[in-house]
């Protein structure tokens, strides 16, 4: 009898989830002109599969759908481009039609006024705002020597060790972010900001369910702690007399009106530049630790580059800006690590009116996707495209072809590219020479929805003697 009532109970629960799907796809497809596709689960969509499998999934509903495919994730109805042209029409047209559509978690948790959220006038003055802080000159003058002191103190001391360099560099990245926007911040202030930022990392690829126990939850929960603390230190800063040197005070003390940024502005702009530049940096560093681990011949090369700068230079002499420049082959390394370690997989803009593209209609308020991973390894634009190959990329041309979002386009271009590629090269300067170092056990890595490695990347180190 038992047997029996599991066996109902189970034909009824596979009846009702049929009957789930098939109701939410008949709701969606009463509108004429969508793309082809499937959107999954009432509210839940296809989020699990996307997370769980994003690049197969992606590829599988390609296969099936073509290029240009209706879905549901993250809570909003998407259709998701996979078509080279059609991205960069996308990317390269804001405003006819399209805004920033990121994730309602994202929103929620990085902030409404955060540069990515934002258009038209509102992001022309916080994009000006934020050049004016990591813009070239800044990064020149100020920033590379505050740079470059941070790293020789950050790498002292590693010789005989074994570290996790994904651990390390999800540190270093952090770190460098917050130094560079609150300078003199006791250490006290870090220890416990850090917590609050990795709970922050977590919650902004989810779904907006704001439950205990939920990575939003806790990611929503992250955000309010560090407002709370940003708040208390712009506070103290207004009420003292001391001319700080760094982000936060230029931020509160703008000389130039059109770059004002109200206190919400200043706050979800601080949070946005350490999230992209921690993720950015750090997933960056580390993969080209084991990119060049893995392939001699470019490390050999790269060492040879930043010997060369040695030479030239006295003992603990710093890396000057014409050093940087000069460093061709660390950036096709960087570029190359980027290609293939995709940290951004792609766009979101959301409709602001029905619009047609590719002959489909795509209805006012829905997201759509601009998948841009599969462009770093379209065979066409990258000959063996699953070889690290740092060598394709002294062709600057490569740099600027128009299918190459691998800091975003179009107005959206990363204003921080400069800055991160900087930070990553003075990193692999500072540690390829001084130090030699190989893989302990066996590391995995994956690769979606976060490049990542989920028991770390261990490797043993010892002193680069040339």
């Amino acid at each position: 009898m038992a047997v029996l009532v599991v066996v109902i109970v189970a034909c009824l629960g596979f009846c009702i989830c049929l009957a789930l799907l098939k109701w939410n796809e008949i709701r969606y497809n009463r509108r004429k002109g969508l793309p082809p596709g499937t959107m999954g689960w009432p509210v839940l969509g296809e989020t699990t599969e996307f997370l769980k499998h994003g690049p197969s999934f992606m590829k599988k509903q390609r296969a099936k759908y073509g290029s240009l495919f209706k879905t549901h994730f993250l809570g909003c109805p998407t259709v998701v481009s996979m078509d080279p042209e059609l991205n960069r029409y996308i990317l390269m047209n804001e405003g006819k039609g399209l805004v920033p559509g990121y994730p309602q978690s994202m929103l929620d948790i990085l902030g409404k006024r955060n540069i990515a959220a934002v258009h038209g006038a509102a992001h022309k003055r916080i994009r000006g705002s934020l050049l004016s802080l990591i813009g070239p000159h800044v990064i020149k003058d100020e920033l590379l020597p505050k740079i470059g002191n941070f790293m020789t103190s950050f790498l002292e001391n590693w010789n005989g060790k074994t570290i996790d360099i994904q651990e390390t560099t999800n540190e270093m990245a952090l770190l460098i972010s917050f130094k560079q926007i609150v300078e003199k911040a006791p250490s006290s202030l870090y220890e416990i900001f850090k917590p609050e930022f990795d709970k922050l990392l977590v919650g902004t690829i989810s779904l907006p369910i704001n439950m205990p126990g939920t990575s939003y939850h806790h990611g929503f929960q992250g955000r309010k702690r560090i407002v709370k603390m940003l708040k208390q230190i712009m506070e103290q800063r207004r009420a003292s007399s001391i001319a700080y040197d760094d982000m936060l005070y230029c931020l509160l003390h703008s000389k130039d009106s059109k770059y004002n940024l109200s206190d919400e502005e200043i706050i979800d702009q601080i949070i946005t530049i350490l999230y992209s530049g921690y993720e950015t940096v750090s997933t960056t560093s580390m993969m080209a630790v084991k990119y060049l681990h893995d392939h001699p011949k470019a490390l050999e090369e790269l060492r040879e580059e930043h010997l060369e700068i040695r030479k030239k230079k006295k003992p603990g002499e710093a890396v000057h800006w014409d050093d940087y420049k000069s460093m061709s082959f660390t950036r096709a390394v960087i570029f190359e690590t980027s290609r293939l370690a995709t940290v951004v997989n792609g766009l979101l803009r959301k409709t602001t009116e029905d619009m047609v593209l590719n002959g489909f209609t795509i209805p006012k308020g829905w997201k759509i996707y601009v998948y841009t991973r599969e462009i770093n390894y379209d065979p066409f634009l990258y000959p063996e495209p699953l070889t690290f190959n740092p060598w394709r990329w002294l062709d600057k041309n490569l740099e600027s072809h128009n299918y190459c979002f691998i800091f975003g386009g179009g107005s959206r271009l990363c204003p921080g590219k400069e800055l991160g590629l900087l930070q990553v090269s003075i990193f692999l300067h500072y540690f390829v020479t001084s130090y030699r170092w190989e893989e302990v056990g066996r590391n995995e890595i994956h690769q979606f929805p976060r490049v990542e490695a989920p028991k770390g990347l261990h490797i043993r180190i010892s002193n680069y003697h040339a």
